[in-house]
C-alpha cells in the first residue's frame, strides 16, 4: 500500500470524529477525574474510551541575562525518578494563565520577569488526558526568594541551551514540555521562530 502525502488526505476531519453516547465518572481525585465514555466510531460501531480530565497547566522558559535557562530537578513519584524540567504548575480554578505562570515562576525559583511572551500550547498526553500546557517565555529576570508549597521539594539551577539539547539527545531529559522548549529555544536563538509578545 502506498502512503498518501498530507496534501492527498481528505479535507476536514468529520470522517474521523468519534461521538460520545454516554459516560460515567470512575474516580475523582484532588484535581484529576477519570472518566469512561461509550462512543460511536466513524463506521457506526461502538467503543469505550477512558481518560483523565485535567485543569491544565503552564510552563515557563525563563532566560537569564547570560542566556542560560532556569531549570529544576524534581522527584516525580509516578516514574520514581528525579527529573530535569523547566518551571511549571497547574492552573487553579478560573485562574488566568499568565497570572499562573508568573506565580509559579516566583514560587518555585524566586525570580520575577519584566518581559513575558507566549510560545505555544501543547497537549502532552492526547491519548488519555485533556491536559494542556501553555508555555511562556520569561525574560529580564529579577532574582528574589522562592515560596515552595509545603509538599514541594526541588533544586533550582541554570543551564545553557546547548546543555539542554545534549541532555535531551542523551535521554537525561525525557519531560515533554522541557524537550519541546529546548528545541524551540534552539530555533529562537537562530532567529527561526518568535514568541507572541504580551502587552
Amino acid at each position: 500500500m502506498t502512503e498518501k502525502s498530507f496534501e492527498q488526505l481528505p479535507t476536514g476531519d468529520a470522517h474521523l470524529k468519534e461521538e460520545r453516547i454516554s459516560g460515567e465518572d470512575i474516580y475523582g481525585g484532588i484535581f484529576l477525574t477519570m472518566k469512561r465514555d461509550k462512543i460511536a466510531l466513524p463506521n457506526g460501531e461502538q467503543a469505550i474510551r477512558e481518560y483523565l480530565t485535567h485543569p491544565g497547566a503552564v510552563a515557563i522558559v525563563a532566560i537569564l541575562d547570560d542566556g542560560r535557562v532556569l531549570m529544576e530537578r524534581q522527584y516525580r513519584y509516578p516514574i520514581a525518578k528525579a527529573c530535569l524540567e523547566i518551571p511549571a504548575g497547574k492552573l487553579d480554578p478560573s485562574e488566568d494563565h499568565l497570572v499562573c505562570a508568573k506565580r509559579e515562576l516566583e514560587e518555585e525559583t524566586g525570580y520575577t520577569a519584566k518581559k513575558w511572551s507566549y510560545i505555544r500550547r501543547i497537549h502532552p498526553v492526547i491519548s488519555y488526558s485533556t491536559e494542556f500546557i501553555d508555555i511562556y517565555l520569561a525574560e529580564a529576570l529579577v532574582p528574589g526568594k522562592s515560596h515552595l508549597d509545603e509538599e514541594e521539594f526541588l533544586d533550582v539551577f541554570a543551564a545553557s541551551i546547548d546543555q539542554l539539547l545534549v541532555w535531551v539527545e542523551e535521554g537525561e531529559i525525557t519531560d515533554i514540555k522541557t524537550t519541546i522548549s529546548a528545541y524551540w529555544l534552539d530555533r529562537y536563538r537562530r532567529g527561526l521562530v518568535r514568541p507572541k509578545p504580551i502587552t
